[in-house]
């Protein structure tokens, strides 16, 4: 197997998370809840992509299950958590508009993660 065809079997194992939550925030409590929750996705490598929007690079599917077990058990009592696993070569077509020009998505970071 060439080098090439190994990068184009990668970018169907590598995987993008995107954490999206809608939490209640109508009481002190609820505001400390919701950005507890916000901080720790951060500290496990997560990257604000909108307001209520996480996404993470993973190298595997076992990576990507770790960190899902780790939102999972982040989530507080209240409010609704959604999980999209995608492929990186899924990744790759999203497109991110920011007002009225168009932006490509940010680039598979090159780094070596050791789970």
């Amino acid at each position: 197997m060439t080098l090439c065809s190994q990068e184009a079997i990668n970018r169907y194992k590598i995987m993008w998370l995107y954490v999206m939550f809608d939490l209640p925030v109508e009481t002190k409590t609820q505001r400390k809840r919701a950005t507890l929750f916000r901080k720790n996705l951060l500290k496990d490598g997560f990257g604000m992509h909108q307001y209520s929007v996480y996404i993470r690079h993973c190298a595997s599917y076992g990576s990507a299950d770790v960190h899902i077990e780790r939102v999972r058990n982040l989530v507080p009592d209240e409010g609704s958590v959604s999980i999209l696993k995608v492929t990186d070569k899924q990744f790759e077509n999203t497109i991110h508009i920011v007002g009225k020009k168009a932006k490509p998505p940010p680039a598979t970071p090159h780094q070596l993660e050791f789970f």
